[in-house]
């Protein structure tokens, strides 16, 4: 059974998230951000973490990957060869470089920094997202989610950092974009993920 560690509300929600899309069964350990449990865990006291087995890995999306890699026959990796691979590792470092950077950068100045380092970010954040979600737009364009067709751990980041977008009031001004973050937040397995430790 694979142990999935962190905070509630965090980003482990992904990772219970990709659990549930595949069907797995899994414990989730409720672990503060850079307390020992963490650090005994990950270096930078960061989490999300997997457990499985002797095998740990961090990182919300490298997590992802991993269990869409490890699972393949659900259909939720990368598409076959290095070209699949090239794609979806292009959409993962988008979804977390570019689209989820305002958001975090806003969240670190509110709530996360010493308060004698924080300033408001509120408008520059706000200014950035936006120009992702253009971003996004045209990346979607055609597609019903990220790979195409099919829902895959891609759509899992995009959706998380939607959900998150939507609770932190960020402005998402694209039809498109908005129809895709509810067509895929809507999605059974996210809401079982949700209540087993994915929100607060």
């Amino acid at each position: 059974m694979y142990k999935a560690v962190g905070s509630r509300g965090s980003r482990v929600s992904r990772v219970l998230w990709m659990l549930e899309e595949l069907g797995q069964p899994y414990e989730f350990v409720e672990v503060a951000l850079r307390s020992p449990e963490a650090y005994a865990l990950n270096p930078s006291g960061k989490v999300p973490v997997l457990i499985d087995d002797d095998l740990v890995v961090t990182d919300s999306a490298a997590i992802c990957v991993y269990l869409g890699d490890k699972h393949a026959d659900k259909g939720m990796g990368a598409n076959p060869g290095v070209t699949g691979r090239a794609e979806m590792d292009s959409w993962m470092h988008f979804a977390q470089s570019e689209l989820e950077a305002p958001l975090w950068n806003k969240l670190r100045h509110r709530f996360l920094l010493p308060k004698d380092v924080r300033v408001d970010v509120g408008p520059a954040a706000a200014h950035d997202f936006a120009s992702e979600i253009e971003a996004l737009d045209r990346r979607l364009t055609g597609r019903e989610f990220a790979l195409g067709d099919r829902f895959s751990a891609v759509d899992v980041l995009l959706g998380d950092i939607g959900g998150w977008a939507r609770g932190g009031r960020f402005k998402v001004a694209s039809d498109t974009v908005n129809a895709y973050f509810d067509r895929v937040l809507s999605r059974p397995a996210r809401a079982r993920a949700d209540a087993n430790g994915g929100s607060f």
